[in-house]
């Protein structure tokens, strides 16, 4: 089963398969540090985990975690449509990992 991250418009914009973050096409590009704590694959931090979207929980900068290495490409996981709208009154930072993939 694929976890899918959706951007606050309902979009998926990518997926989570272990402790890493992938682009929709399957290519690396983040990491899950401590659970809900999202980073690039660079270290740099850039949100929580909150259900199914990456989000600022007003944490402050939790630093960089270094790179972990290149896990490889996961393959693209098909599109699941649209979720709907979600406001969990936090503000999406999806893009921030995902803009260039």
């Amino acid at each position: 089963m694929v976890n899918y991250i959706y951007d606050d418009r309902g979009n998926a914009v990518g997926y989570r398969e272990g402790r890493y973050v992938y682009s929709m096409r399957g290519d690396a590009i983040g990491q899950m540090v401590d659970g809900t704590h999202v980073h690039r694959l660079t270290g740099q931090y850039v949100g929580e985990l909150w259900v199914d979207m990456i989000v600022d929980k007003h944490l402050g900068d939790l630093g960089n975690v270094g790179n972990p290495g290149d896990p490889g490409n996961a393959g693209n996981p098909g599109d699941p449509g649209n979720r709907g709208d979600a406001n969990c009154g936090y503000t999406d930072v999806s893009s921030k990992l995902f803009k260039n993939s």
